[in-house]
């Protein structure tokens, strides 16, 4: 019998544990080990913030899905990796042994990476939902006492989409109230134009959102690197596209969000041999560390090289249809493993993404990933707005059923007209 433990109940490790168990034979144990009880559905953060969404309509306990799919369940923090022994070493002192590991843990938040920036200092995240529950408490404040307000991401990001859809989805709610004259809005970002996205743009993204930013009066700044912000106040260096310091910025704001950068957490970071030095974790094409052979992992904590240099420092996005295939891959490749035959999956890295904006959308792909791509499209309408709405309650229906089929590719790819990716 063999032991997988999946850490990490995220939009990777949820459905890797159920295609797990519907793959392997029942001699087979699948153990979940999570720090927190409850599922997250991340993308509707941004709704959340402005009190779209509460959150009972995002999160689900865990435990009694996965129990019911024989998956056992651990809801707490794990400690420390000991890769060389094939153990974790969980908050309170348990130890548990594994044949192998799958980490999916997502992303620490590297907030201290910018002095007085995050939800303990004078910026506010839609990174997790208790950060995007503070940020709706702070939203409800800007609408008794409007002023200034700077949504964008700082030095290292990697994950663009969020912020584009907050400043949209914010604009829209200001309008419904009547209060889009009181709130000037400025984007700031570390991308090197607007519409990049950590991926060098897609199809006409820069020309479609620096539209969109004008028609909705939202002012810009691009290579920027927030060196520091003060209650009220933020501090940002500007650079050309060669590097050079061409302006400094003091920016008064009522309300900030701004995405951080990320960085691999702890447990995983500190195992020597398995990550980068920002703590993600190094994958071969069949998603396995190469170190340690009985290590996979996917999604947001992998190693990904940025898709360009960039003035100011930017990552590649991690997207959810990229994030199943890896899943998948994972899958197929311990079940080849314990049958003795040669792995054989490779994840598609391909980003496709539908971002919401407020009361319409956006749906990009980018077939591969990095450039040169076969397929680059980038478009705008109601439709995607309406299918980001679907897709959220399509996507959590699933995880409580415990499916193992691959929700994104059933789903978006459908929505899209997409029949097959190469």
């Amino acid at each position: 019998m063999a032991h997988i433990v999946v850490l990490g109940a995220g939009t990777g490790g949820m459905p890797c544990a159920y295609e797990l168990r519907e793959m392997l034979g029942k001699e087979h144990q699948v153990t979940m080990v999570n720090e927190r009880d409850y599922f997250q559905f991340v993308p509707s953060n941004p709704w959340v913030a402005v009190g779209w969404r509460d959150r009972a309509s995002v999160t689900f306990d865990i435990r009694p899905y996965l129990e019911r799919k024989g998956i056992k369940f651990i809801a707490r923090r794990c400690d420390r990796i000991d890769a060389e022994n094939n153990k974790l070493e969980l908050d309170g002192g348990e130890v548990i042994a594994y044949d192998y590991l799958v980490i999916a843990t997502g992303p620490r938040l590297a907030f201290e990476e910018v002095e007085g920036a995050g939800p303990a200092g004078n910026t506010h995240s839609i990174c997790t939902v208790d950060h995007a529950l503070s940020a709706h408490e702070a939203y409800k404040e800007l609408l008794e006492e409007p002023g200034h307000v700077i949504i964008g991401a700082m030095p290292f990001a990697s994950c663009f989409g969020p912020a584009y859809e907050f400043t949209f989805i914010m604009d829209s709610d200001l309008r419904k109230r009547k209060l889009r004259d009181k709130v000037p809005m400025t984007y700031v970002t570390s991308e090197p134009y607007i519409g990049h996205l950590g991926l060098g743009g897609v199809g006409d993204s820069k020309g479609f959102l620096e539209s969109d930013l004008r028609s909705h009066h939202v002012n810009w700044i691009t290579n920027a690197k927030v060196t520091k912000v003060e209650p009220g106040k933020m501090f940002v260096e500007q650079y050309d596209d060669s590097g050079h310091l061409i302006k400094n910025h003091e920016l008064e704001f009522k309300y900030s969000m701004m995405l951080p950068a990320f960085k691999g957490v702890d447990p995983v970071a500190s195992v020597g041999g398995l990550c980068n030095p920002r703590g993600f974790v190094f994958v071969d094409s069949h998603q396995r560390n190469p170190t340690y052979k009985n290590i996979y992992s996917a999604g947001v904590c992998i190693a990904i090289p940025p898709v360009e240099t960039t003035a100011v420092p930017t990552g590649a996005p991690k997207t959810g249809y990229m994030i199943e295939s890896m899943v998948t891959a994972i899958v197929h490749n311990i079940a080849d493993e314990l049958s003795g035959r040669e792995l054989s999956t490779k994840a598609t890295w391909n980003a496709i993404c539908l971002a919401d904006m407020g009361d319409t959308g956006a749906a990009f792909v980018a077939l591969p990933q990095f450039p040169p791509r076969n397929v680059a499209w980038f478009k705008k309408g109601k439709w995607v707005h309406m299918a980001k709405i679907a897709f959220e309650k399509y996507f959590i229906r699933k995880m409580k059923k415990g499916t193992s089929e691959p929700i994104y590719e059933k789903y978006i790819l459908k929505m899209l007209g997409i029949t097959k990716l190469k």
